[in-house]
């Protein structure tokens, strides 16, 4: 019976992590913005419209601050294999004797980890120092675009959802249902994004759902502070 590959939770880091950061803050940030405009007794017309703005500009801003930090990390890649493969064309053998010591930093002995560095470097050079040396792998390049698309689509996902119960609640109840059903919307976010990184579920739940209340909580008091009077 063929020997079938591993799969790890690893593998899904990269749109994981993207995915889950822009959910978060689309669900959070609009949410607390319904909050923060109601609180100041704005009007639904004008909390609704605060939600739409939020989400448009939430989400471009996470696609090109995303864009921006993840293209950053390339560049420093590329110029780093871009060495790799100069030392490599230009002094051989010191980059395998500089191979060979990782491995035996790592564990083997001197005779084996000359071997493996040997059969590694005939087999592809840059590929084993890109992954042993510099700690670059395909799991974990950097991939300007997806995590930019991933980010805006994932924010854009997360606020729909307050801005919905927004819409379809009476206003003298949409402070309340916008508070609860967020409260929940952050729960299954926070389980879901556990139980797919191997975490545990309860621990990531209850982390999403402290700093999201508090972020409605200050957003809320501040509406309240500065709101105008409608007497």
């Amino acid at each position: 019976m063929p020997h079938l590959p591993e799969r790890h939770k690893t593998e899904h880091i990269g749109w994981l992590r993207a995915a889950v950061l822009g959910a978060n803050d689309g669900i959070v940030s609009t949410a607390s913005l319904i909050l923060g405009v109601a609180a100041a007794n704005g009007g639904k017309d004008a909390v609704l419209v605060a939600g739409v703005a939020g989400l448009v500009a939430g989400a471009m801003s996470m696609a090109a601050g995303e864009y921006v930090s993840v293209h950053s990390q390339a560049d420093t890649e590329k110029a780093d294999l871009a060495k790799e493969t100069h030392e490599l064309a230009t002094d051989p053998e010191g980059e395998l004797k500089e191979l060979t010591a990782i491995y035996v930093h790592r564990g083997l002995t001197p005779d084996l980890a000359k071997q493996v560095a040997v059969q590694l470097t005939a087999h592809d050079a840059l590929g084993a120092h890109a992954r042993d040396e510099l700690g670059i792998s395909a799991h974990f390049s950097a991939r300007p675009v997806q995590a930019a698309l991933s980010s805006a689509a994932s924010f854009a996902a997360g606020a729909v959802l307050p801005l919905a119960v927004a819409g379809l609640m009476p206003a003298a109840s949409m402070m309340w249902a916008v508070a609860l059903s967020t409260l929940l919307f952050l729960t299954a976010l926070g389980a879901v994004a556990a139980g797919t990184g191997g975490a545990p579920i309860l621990k990531g739940a209850s982390r999403v759902l402290f700093w999201g209340a508090l972020a409605m909580a200050a957003t809320w008091g501040i509406g309240s502070l500065f709101g105008v009077s409608t007497a």
